[in-house]
């Protein structure tokens, strides 16, 4: 049975214009348990960006995280898919790409966003990742 991106997917993603200070989009993350957001003008994508991408391309190159805003730090122009397309192509395009995260987009506007976690899940639930992929956050 084909599956398609929009079974998977995290959907109502997190957005964050690309003006938020890097402090805000952590706190965000951390309140929420993400590990990225979407960067928006409006309602079209921007950028994503991860905790690791605020870390790398922000932190530690010493700005004021309360006065950096985010669009610095943000992957701009991500690979996307739509939430109509096959499962294989959000695969191939993470293996592609080395990403593990890609943003779904519909008529241009953000609409959720499939993880290498929510693959595996889906996909192989008893591997490690899987397992903890599904797992709950814990304190």
């Amino acid at each position: 049975m084909t599956q398609y991106v929009r079974d998977v997917m995290t959907g109502d993603p997190v957005t964050v214009e690309p003006l938020t200070s890097v402090a805000a989009v952590a706190r965000i993350m951390r309140d929420g348990d993400l590990g990225a957001v979407l960067v928006t003008e409006g309602d079209r994508l921007r950028g994503l960006v991860t905790d690791r991408d605020l870390v790398v391309r922000s932190v530690a190159e010493g700005g004021d995280p309360e006065q950096t805003t985010v669009v610095g730090a943000c992957s701009d122009d991500p690979v996307t898919v739509r939430s109509d397309e096959e499962l294989d192509r959000a695969v191939r395009l993470m293996r592609e790409h080395t990403v593990r995260r890609v943003p779904v987009v519909d008529d241009g506007r953000p609409v959720g966003i499939v993880s290498l976690g929510d693959l595996a899940v889906e996909r192989d639930p008893e591997s490690a990742l899987g397992d903890i992929s599904a797992a709950r956050p814990g304190p």
